[in-house]
């Protein structure tokens, strides 16, 4: 092999290997972006809501009554403050990131909640006005927790969301995913109270 042809070799294969590193460090990139940025929803920094449960408690299991293994089950009573002045509706979702479908699961998402609320009782009805979005289990409304046995610790995401805009203009079957997009875009302030579940 003469010394240009020995040259261009290892200068295509320096190319080739920064290529591969560029293309490794885009994927890791992408999947940070995609899981941390895109599954958070929400703007960084971000002033915080305090959100409170009668029915939960904060990273301790949630009670069967709340479950969606054998029916839909029924919400938990939520409460919310410290929300600024300038809200003017408030979007609530629950969300599953440990379930096995490769995106996490919506077991809730409800949204144009009126400003004027700070609660929502046990098997809420949503204040009149408000919409109450279809979940991934393809049902509009609340749908409890129900992890498959042996899967481990599931951690539901209960996040409450103050909305600079009365309503977000979606209908009932936007999916959570681009309700949580609309309204990180519109959002004042948030909130979470994370509890769990296993069998």
């Amino acid at each position: 092999m003469s010394k240009l042809t020995r040259r261009v070799a290892i200068f295509a294969a320096l190319a080739l290997v920064a290529s591969a590193a560029g293309a490794a460090a885009a994927v890791a990139g992408s999947d940070h972006f995609a899981y941390h940025k895109v599954r958070a929803g929400l703007p960084a920094g971000l002033p915080k809501l305090s959100v409170t449960s009668t029915d939960l408690t904060a990273h301790r299991p949630i009670p069967q009554q709340f479950w969606g293994c054998t029916s839909a089950g029924i919400s938990p009573e939520l409460s919310w403050s410290g929300a600024p002045a300038a809200t003017r509706s408030y979007a609530v979702l629950m969300f599953d990131p440990d379930a096995p479908t490769g995106s996490g699961f919506w077991h809730w998402v409800a949204w144009d909640i009126p400003a004027g609320t700070t609660s929502l009782p046990t098997g809420a009805e949503l204040p009149a006005g408000s919409v109450n979005g279809e979940n991934d289990a393809g049902t509009i409304g609340y749908t409890g927790p129900c992890p498959p046995p042996g899967d481990g610790t599931h951690h539901y995401q209960i996040t409450v969301i103050a909305l600079s805009v009365a309503t977000l203009g979606l209908d009932a079957t936007t999916h959570p995913a681009v309700v949580g997009f609309v309204a990180g875009h519109n959002a004042l302030a948030a909130g979470q109270l994370v509890a769990t579940a296993e069998q």
